[in-house]
């Protein structure tokens, strides 16, 4: 296996500097070409049909929104020079920047997002966030630079939605001829789609017509698909990757002496959880569910799987303004866990698969650990080692597992990670509780910080309390970065990579 993909490695990287003369003949000049080590494929690049974090990583360089988080989780305007919201809230108006242009060469209009949103609440389209932009129930498009979203009832996440990878502006013209988004996406983006060869790379080109002025620095992006961690590093190591952002704790004493790279350490706005299945007749029991999270040395596993964190006991990171603690509600109690399992009457004949994603090693280590933990009080669980394209199918999609390993990005509102939460067929740990339900649902439409988190407060106590999840914790984050390599960005809560400011001196 590791043999194939060094090869293939090998292969991608001398692909890249052959592309690196190719375009310094071109240009009389040496381009600047940023080697990036992205863990796995992504399952489309169709930004309306995805949940998946590697697509919106990959495509936060093609496409644009109207507004967008800056450095500070602030949404500011991006495609939307400005925006104005009726006193009723129900008539949102944003003006689009003038000369635009879309990377098949259209220009961008109102028409052009009018189109892209009517496309993402279609049945056909499957989007997985439609929900989201249910609210619009009309659009209007006085002229070519004007939108005006009508929505049936005040929508207070709306906003970030927009702002989110879901929220990506495509071309009308390519909508309306039935274009495939799926592997040629098309955006107003710093970057476009060169080429994508799966398991191998992803060619990003430099758009020259990119409306921020000077921007991109950048010549070329290479994401280099790697899933193995050790290759990452002696890419890094060897100068064949610029950038690799899944270092381990344990490669820093390899790598934080060199002085060719540097390692920049953060606490992410992750939310590592180990997701269990509550339609599996023994994960429905809530004290099999207790049982497991008290099973589970949370801290050990951040330190050990994730090189350090901090643990919590909901589903939204400690820096969220809405976070509520409940690290206390289910401590590390294996003799506990022993009896709620006899209880349950709940033994080692039980057999529960795990699914990991491999893409991710520590989750797979994370996976490990959990296995063994759940030993210790009677559990069986056995592994299955699945790749990402399977993982969001089958067990983000399908729901076709028992326990899994994962961590979900931040949002920029809360609703972004609560919503359909209560509503068995609406996520994927088919956990049904009408009551929290109903609470997400209002808090959708309640204006006003304290508000929201009066209702937001009740839903993660219940979630917290049901445990529908073991809530781990927030991982550091490790970025491995050589030395020549400046103003590498990700974006704050939605974890995707910002190239447009990032250079090569």
């Amino acid at each position: 296996m590791k043999k194939t993909s060094v090869f293939t490695v090998a292969a991608a990287l001398l692909l890249s500097t052959l592309l690196v003369a190719s375009l310094g003949a071109a240009g009389q000049k040496e381009a600047k070409v940023l080697n990036f080590a992205l863990s796995g494929n992504p399952d489309t690049l169709d930004p309306h049909k995805t949940s998946g974090t590697l697509t919106f990583q990959t495509l936060k360089s093609v496409y644009d929104t109207l507004v967008e988080p800056d450095q500070d989780g602030k949404i500011v305007p991006a495609l939307a020079e400005k925006w104005e919201i009726s006193a009723d809230t129900l008539t949102w108006t944003f003006s689009l920047r003038e000369g635009v242009v879309f990377h098949n060469g259209d220009m961008l209009t109102s028409q052009d997002v009018k189109a892209t949103f009517e496309r993402i609440r279609k049945k056909e389209i499957a989007s997985p966030k439609a929900n989201e932009f249910a609210a619009i129930k009309s659009i209007e498009t006085p002229d070519d630079l004007t939108v005006v979203l009508k929505l049936s009832e005040p929508a207070v996440p709306l906003l970030a939605s927009l702002a989110s990878g879901w929220g990506a502006i495509l071309p009308k013209s390519l909508i309306d001829s039935g274009h495939d988004f799926t592997a040629q996406p098309v955006g107003t983006g710093p970057y476009k789609l060169s080429e994508w060869v799966r398991d191998s790379r992803i060619v990003l080109d430099k758009n020259p017509d990119y409306w921020m002025k000077g921007l991109p620095k950048l010549d070329q992006v290479v994401l280099h698909i790697i899933p193995e961690r050790s290759i990452q590093v002696q890419g890094l190591i060897s100068g064949q990757i610029d950038i690799s952002y899944i270092i381990d704790e344990e490669d820093v004493p390899l790598l934080g002496g060199r002085p060719d790279v540097r390692i920049e350490k953060s606490l992410t706005s992750l939310i590592m959880v180990m997701p269990m299945n509550c339609d599996n007749p023994v994960l429905k029991d809530l004290r099999v569910r207790q049982a497991i999270n008290m099973a589970i040395d949370k801290q050990k596993i951040l330190d050990i799987a994730y090189g350090g964190g901090k643990v919590i006991g909901t589903f939204l990171d400690y820096s969220n303004a809405y976070y509520k603690d409940f690290t206390d509600l289910y401590p590390y109690n294996p003799e506990k866990a022993k009896a709620l399992l006899a209880e349950a009457g709940v033994g080692s004949d039980t057999v529960l698969e795990m699914f990991l994603p491999q893409n991710y090693p520590p989750h797979v280590k994370a996976g490990e650990m959990y296995q063994e933990m759940l030993s210790k009080v009677g559990l069986n669980v056995k592994i299955k080692l699945v790749d990402w394209s399977t993982w969001i199918s089958d067990v983000y999609r399908e729901a076709r597992y028992d326990l899994t390993v994962i961590g979900h990005t931040g949002r920029l509102d809360p609703d972004g990670t609560l919503a359909r939460y209560g509503s068995k067929e609406g996520r994927y740990v088919r956990w049904e509780n009408p009551e929290a339900l109903a609470l997400v649902n209002k808090a959708k439409i309640t204006a006003g910080f304290e508000n929201r988190k009066a209702l937001y407060d009740q839903v993660l106590e219940i979630m917290a309390k049901e445990a529908p999840f073991v809530f781990l914790g927030s991982s550091y984050r490790r970025v491995g970065l050589r030395k020549n390599v400046t103003d590498f960005r990700m974006t704050p809560m939605l974890d995707t990579f910002d190239f447009r400011w990032t250079d090569l001196k």
